[in-house]
């Protein structure tokens, strides 16, 4: 029996093409100026000392932290300081109406229906627990975040680790193997398994992968819960 879903977000509630094509750019044309800008603010700060912190800078100016943060954009990097300050930088294009947030167009009356099943729902993903909240409380369905039990992000550990789901399914308080994941990605699904969470595959069209051994579906009204 499922009693709470645990979903990713790029390619599973929502399209890559959206966080690659809209939010990262996004984010790295107003980096530079939200560091300057914003330095007054303790979050910010926090933030960018992190940063310097993982990339072994004892001391680094303004420019030298601007400069490893937009190289970390570039190479894609999971670092939970730059997913937290692009959380920061993408809530003003929420605010201000740029963008909303992508989500496929069967994700929310399937949240919906899982939810009134009495199914607890909740984020993983590697963008910041704040970036998370905005996408969904300004998408494209409407604010989705009162489906949501709770949120985590790469400070409870990276996607592909399996002490990862575990220290979810402690913090969720339900036992592993009543909990079910949803990704796209196998190599987390291997680790939630391993941690013994149930799986599903997202494969949304025309994406194609080999046979896994974890569940496979096209879109959210194929997984079942039964």
């Amino acid at each position: 029996m499922i009693r709470a879903i645990v979903t990713d977000i790029e390619g599973t509630t929502s399209s890559i093409d959206f966080v690659k094509d809209v939010l990262f750019p996004y984010a790295r044309e107003k980096l530079p100026a939200f560091v300057v800008t914003h330095t007054d603010r303790p979050e910010v700060q926090h933030w960018l000392h992190e940063a310097a912190r993982e990339a072994g800078l004892v001391s680094a100016s303004q420019q030298e932290i601007i400069d490893l943060l937009v190289r970390w954009v570039d190479e894609d990097r999971k670092a939970t300081p730059l997913k937290a300050l692009q959380g920061l930088i993408w809530e003003d294009g929420y605010a201000s109406g740029e963008f909303k947030g992508h989500v496929y167009p069967e994700v929310a009356e399937n949240l919906q229906k899982w939810k009134k099943q009495g199914i607890h729902l909740y984020v993983y993903s590697s963008g910041s627990v704040a970036a998370q909240k905005l996408l969904f409380g300004h998408s494209e369905a409407g604010d989705l975040t009162p489906l949501f039990s709770g949120y985590f992000d790469t400070e409870i550990g990276g996607k592909r680790e399996v002490d990862s789901y575990r220290r979810i399914a402690a913090a969720i308080g339900i036992a592993p193997d009543q909990i079910l994941f949803l990704s796209d990605i196998v190599q987390e699904l291997d680790a939630a398994a391993a941690a013994g969470l149930q799986t599903t595959q997202l494969v949304r069209p025309p994406a194609e992968v080999p046979a896994s051994r974890h569940d496979q579906v096209g879109n959210f009204s194929r997984i079942s819960v039964g």
